[in-house]
């Protein structure tokens, strides 16, 4: 079980780095997108997770960490916000250089010159 995660960690992370270095801005949204995935999930992994244990240090021998859930569920929010500015930025930088380019290069003012 622990090479099945590693493994999905692993490609979850390849892939979003492949696509945070696109040249267009809906494959870096996605890109990022699949990196906090990445990051929650390992986060959510380190935490040892235990069934039916109490979620604090008590008499028991196994108890649930419950710090990994409140990092990932702070993550969560942050990455949601994070993903609507970088939207919001993408169609304010499409709609200023008409192009969906990541520089505002790309496009009509290349082929002027």
């Amino acid at each position: 079980m622990e090479t099945l995660i590693a493994l999905v960690i692993g490609v979850l992370t390849a892939c979003g780095v492949f696509l945070a270095l696109r040249g267009q801005t809906f494959p870096v949204v996605l890109g990022l997108t699949f990196l906090s995935y990445a990051v929650n999930l390992f986060l959510f992994v380190m935490g040892r997770l235990v069934v039916g244990a109490p979620p604090v240090i008590s008499d028991a021998a196994l108890y649930t960490d419950p710090l990994p859930q409140a990092l990932v569920l702070t993550a969560i929010v942050i990455s949601f916000g994070m993903t609507a500015f970088v939207i919001v930025l993408a169609l304010k930088a499409r709609a200023e250089f008409g192009n969906d380019h990541v520089d505002g290069t790309h496009g009509a003012e290349d082929t002027a010159r």
